[in-house]
């Protein structure tokens, strides 16, 4: 795994240097001024990037913005380090998407666990993208065999990105089949119900782009920490938009709009009825009714009769009322669905 540590003060890179030099498996560059680590990054691909904040020329900030548009470097992990802790600071590294901070003087274990903390991060994402790269191959070859192939493959990577996220493989199974049921009782064709399947576990895998500190989270987040969070819906998009197979784009599309509300005041895009997607719609009727009947460490889950006055009556606003009627119809089989997939069962 390479490391890329770009601060003005010599001093600062020989100290980090040599805290991290016990690490496995690693090697370390070093670059004096964000110039020429931009450069740096030009021919090499960093798996982690300790970043000073205050530079001379081009500070932290501005390098985080230019190394986030460089092809292939959306998720890679940035810790950014700096004597100035104040709101503003972090909000804006936030926003670029800066994945964890550590204040100066640097205490030597913390910088020790947080690095590790983001290569096993790091190592996950390479691990993701290889499966998805080799996914997207079977999928053209459009052969049974192939596609039960991807099907698997999306399950395994839904259930990877978990790691970061207490959500549980049997919410994904649960919300999943609550999708098909409600695309069957629209009238979809089966193959678009099997899409839906497939690829509605990948709706929050941007979450894997969202700092620990906030992701975990035991209460609630506040004001700045919820636009944070909610930078995961354009990530996970960002993070399976590209592709020619049907799954993907699919996934990509239900990533990103699944927190959009049928009134319009839902997010990233703050869309409207129709101008959502049907996926999407969808995926947030099934998401947001197994998010309610789950129980958490934090929160006893609700009763269905609860969770289902909840749906009717947020239909028109927040949901597609269309794609609610259709989960009503269906009301047996989600009793069904939830009953054989409950957690720890």
């Amino acid at each position: 795994m390479k490391i890329l540590i770009v601060d003005d003060d010599k001093t600062n890179l020989s100290l980090f240097t040599h805290m991290l030099a016990q690490l496995p498996d690693t090697s370390i560059s070093t670059c004096p001024d964000a110039y020429e680590a931009l450069d740096w990054c030009g021919s090499h691909d960093p798996d982690l990037i300790l970043l000073d904040y205050m530079m001379p020329g081009m500070d932290g900030l501005d390098f985080l913005s230019r190394f986030r548009a460089m092809p292939g470097q959306e998720m890679t992990p940035v810790i950014m380090i700096t004597a100035d802790m104040g709101l503003q600071v972090r909000h804006k590294a936030l926003q670029m998407t800066a994945n964890d901070f550590l204040s100066k003087p640097v205490n030597r274990v913390e910088l020790l666990a947080r690095v590790k903390n983001m290569l096993a991060m790091r190592k996950s994402q390479l691990a993701m993208s290889q499966q998805i790269e080799h996914l997207a191959e079977e999928v053209q070859q459009k052969t049974q065999q192939s596609s039960t192939m991807a099907l698997n493959s999306m399950d395994l990577l839904a259930r990877a990105a978990g790691y970061r996220d207490p959500e549980t493989g049997e919410h994904l199974v649960r919300m999943s089949n609550y999708t098909r049921v409600i695309a069957a009782h629209l009238g979809l064709p089966k193959e678009e119900q099997d899409l839906l399947l497939a690829a509605s576990p990948m709706h929050d895998i941007g979450k894997m782009g969202i700092p620990d500190h906030i992701l975990l989270k035991p209460g609630r987040l506040d004001e700045e920490e919820l636009k944070v969070m909610r930078l995961h819906a354009q990530i996970g998009a960002d993070i399976l938009r590209g592709s020619p197979s049907a799954l993907l784009q699919t996934a990509s599309q239900i990533a990103q709009t699944h927190h959009e509300k049928w009134d319009g005041s839902g997010y990233p895009n703050a869309l409207k009825a129709d101008q959502i997607p049907l996926y999407g719609r969808i995926v947030a009727v099934a998401d947001v009714f197994d998010a309610l009947t789950s129980s958490r460490p934090y929160k006893k889950g609700w009763s269905l009769e609860d969770a289902a006055r909840y749906l009717r009556d947020n239909a028109g606003s927040h949901f597609d009322p269309r794609c609610v009627e259709a989960f009503f119809a269906g009301w047996e089989e989600v009793v069904d669905i939830y009953n054989r997939n409950q957690d720890g069962k």
